[in-house]
């Protein structure tokens, strides 16, 4: 079994993994190019194949997200006017043992974050190259800052400096669209406890609604662009949102009017290609830095639980390094190509013309014949991280 082991990022997928390593007496570091963890605006789902491989990890963390977070009980999708398309009850408990649970990102870091020993988090340190042989690997940092472990864990997110330092494959893949969001403490008549709300028109955007437990409400919202026009300054990124949302109905106006400018968030939608190799000798990769998806399926931040979960076994259990890096490589990569694929085809598709017709008949397709993609991926089982 390996001793000592760099991760770089502090992320859910490297806090994750982090907590695993150490409770398996592995002396795991985290290492974050922040200079504190801040408050970030963003929201995410977490869905009962993510939520199996926490509680796996740290029994009894499940409890405490469902009290940090919400609980979803219906899906609804509604036009720009208003006018409702379809709607679902969501009841995942009664089949997978575990729920839909939207929760704010920077709570779930710091729960994350309680579970590991604070000198075991390190901030201010910013990757800029790293150098292995066959016993070790040297991890270079700014500031002339290094360390030498036996395995570096890149979990660094979509512009990961270890993949890039691995294998250099350059910018992410613009997806053609921009996106805002802004998590805030905010109520309305219109929007429910435990709701999930999606807006869509045929031009081309979408505004969602995600109750995330505590008084705490994410709005996100998504245009074509054909280029990443990023606005100078908080206030212009506000008045464009609003004007882009123009005349859509309640409560989009009055969510965007109740957001502090300072608290919204821009981003161009982004992805990456899936890679045929993670891993190069003793450097492998993990989350958004090995399989970055767009979002739709909510699978980013769960992929990255699972990733967590069977490299953790593998590296316990397995002979060798190699070997265990090999088997993460060969049990992870099938899954995370069809879930990487899967979010780009669907994303893309629902920005077209029809796509009130489309996410209608999605919903639809959710209770019938996707039901067997469904259970594949909620129905994921962390105790079977084995390598044949």
């Amino acid at each position: 079994m390996i001793k000592k082991v760099a991760i770089v990022g502090a992320g859910l997928g490297g806090l994750t993994v982090a907590i695993a390593l150490h409770k398996k007496g592995i002396n795991a570091q985290v290492y974050e190019k922040a200079s504190f963890l801040r408050p970030i605006g963003a929201g995410l789902s977490i869905v009962p194949n993510g939520l199996h491989c926490l509680e796996a990890i740290v029994p009894g963390i499940t409890d405490l997200l469902k009290q940090a977070g919400s609980e979803t009980r219906m899906l609804t999708l509604k036009k720009s006017t208003g006018e409702i398309i379809a709607q679902k009850s969501v009841n995942l408990i009664d089949k997978y043992s575990q729920p839909m649970l939207q929760i704010r990102w920077s709570r779930l870091q710091e729960i994350l974050a309680s579970a590991l020993p604070t000198e075991n988090i390190h901030l201010n340190y910013r990757c800029i190259n790293f150098e292995q042989n066959d016993k070790s690997i040297k991890v270079y940092f700014d500031g002339n800052k290094t360390v030498e472990v036996e395995l570096l864990i890149g979990a660094d997110g979509l512009n990961s400096a270890v993949r890039q330092t691995m294998i250099g494959d350059g910018e992410p893949r613009y997806a053609g669209r921009m996106s805002w969001r802004a998590v805030l403490q905010y109520s309305h008549e219109m929007l429910h406890p435990d709701e999930v709300m999606s807006m869509t028109a045929p031009d081309g955007k979408i505004f969602g609604f995600f109750d995330l437990g505590g008084g705490y409400i994410m709005w996100s919202a998504a245009a074509l662009s054909p280029g990443k026009p990023l606005k100078q300054s908080a206030s212009d990124i506000k008045s464009y949102v609003q004007e882009k949302f123009a005349n859509w109905a309640e409560p989009v106006q009055a969510i965007i009017k109740a957001t502090n400018a300072e608290d919204i968030i821009e981003r161009p939608i982004c992805d990456r290609p899936p890679l045929s190799n993670w891993s190069q000798g003793r450097v492998t990769l993990l989350g958004d830095a090995a399989h970055p998806m767009v979002p739709l399926l909510g699978q980013g931040a769960n992929t990255a639980f699972e990733d967590a979960w069977e490299l953790s076994q593998f590296l316990c259990h397995a002979p060798n390094l190699a070997t265990a890096l090999a088997c993460y490589e060969k049990s992870r990569q099938p899954r995370t190509q069809i879930i990487q694929i899967r979010n780009a085809v669907q994303a893309n598709r629902a920005y077209k013309a029809d796509s009130e017709v489309y996410l209608r008949g999605m919903m639809e397709k959710a209770q019938v014949s996707d039901r067997e993609f469904e259970e594949w991926l909620y129905g994921y089982n962390p105790s079977l991280a084995t390598c044949g």
